[in-house]
């Protein structure tokens, strides 16, 4: 491994100055709906076998939350758990984040709602950037960290796209799940957040499209799957590049969890070995901004998250908006 890339003094960081301290994970959580829903149901409505949809997709099933259940209820549950974990109080909070293109109602955003529940009286608000939501959250929430605006911060990510969906459409009815994930930062702990790039390209917005009309989510399946495969890796590679690592020092790669394709296809043309690239979408489906943290959440379930491990994080979404970060885990 080479040199950390935490610091807590400003530094010149490949050019950039680096902030006056250290963002990091001190807590993790994750909630997942109880119902259960394989790909058999769905195949039948739409025509094909559970077996074409495992071959298109790499999704045997995923979760749908129960008619009553809200998305901030699992935000809620997900932030709960994540201050378990990092042994804080609500009131230890400054800020809390909530990345989600579900939110319960138009207006109130989710993430006061998931404040009151959790009885946090400090800022809240939503960031929306469909699938990359959560990461654009975590660069936010480092910045917060990063400039002493902030001493602990939520962010969580929460969808439930099981209501968006058009259940007989065949290019997107057996894709998505619902969940939600969280964590928080601090200036305390192991680890560290290092450099995250973000871009976007407004120009393909209509790639992936839910209008208010009809509130259903419309994908041209080609052309996402080319732009999610192009820039996964190019900005894997830029954000090597700003933390001055190279691919090989990196640990574990865990992106966006759109489908198992994309996923191979991105290790294959970064020529990563299939145990370095997280893939959970086999029992998650796509969760768009919950899909970083649930990741993070069931790998370290799994025992494959480990304290001074390096990882990259990247997301794709709609907009189109994408991006990548390199983290240091120093989370037990």
């Amino acid at each position: 491994m080479s040199e950390s890339l935490a610091t807590d003094t400003a530094k010149p960081l490949n050019g950039r100055l680096a902030p006056p301290r250290t963002a990091r994970v001190v807590g993790l959580g994750h909630r997942l709906p109880d119902r259960v829903v394989p790909n058999g149901p769905i195949a039948e409505r739409i025509g094909v076998d559970a077996d074409w949809i495992v071959r298109r997709t790499g999704i045997r099933e995923r979760r749908y939350a129960a008619p009553d259940e809200r998305t901030s209820e699992l935000a809620t549950a997900a932030a709960r758990r994540a201050l378990q974990d990092a042994r804080l109080k609500p009131a230890d909070i400054d800020l809390v984040l909530v990345a989600t293109m579900t939110p319960d109602e138009l207006t109130p955003n989710t993430a006061p709602l998931v404040a009151e529940a959790l009885g946090i009286g400090a800022g809240a608000y939503d960031v929306g950037s469909a699938c990359t939501g959560w990461l654009a959250a975590l660069s936010i929430g480092a910045s917060q960290i990063e400039t002493g605006r902030a001493d602990a911060v939520l962010v969580i990510g929460a969808e439930i796209l099981s209501r968006v969906i058009d259940p007989g459409d065949k290019r997107t009815a057996m894709i998505f799940g619902d969940g939600a994930g969280a964590v928080v930062l601090s200036a305390d702990g192991e680890g560290s957040i290092g450099p995250i790039v973000l871009a976007s390209d407004g120009g393909m917005g209509d790639a992936i499209i839910a209008s208010h009309e009809d509130r259903i989510i419309h994908m041209d399946g080609h052309t996402t799957f080319n732009k999610a495969v192009k820039v996964l890796v190019e900005s894997t590679q830029q954000a090597c590049e700003r933390a001055g690592v190279t691919l090989d020092d990196i640990d574990l790669f865990v992106y966006h969890q759109a489908n198992g394709r994309i996923l191979r296809s991105v290790g294959e043309k970064l020529e990563l070995g299939d145990e370095r690239v997280a893939d959970y979408v086999a029992e998650t489906g796509n969760t768009s901004a919950a899909s970083l943290p649930l990741t993070l959440s069931l790998l370290r379930e799994d025992g494959r998250l480990r304290p001074g491990q390096r990882l990259v994080l990247a997301a794709v979404g709609a907009g189109f908006t994408w991006g990548a970060g390199v983290v240091e885990w120093g989370l037990k």
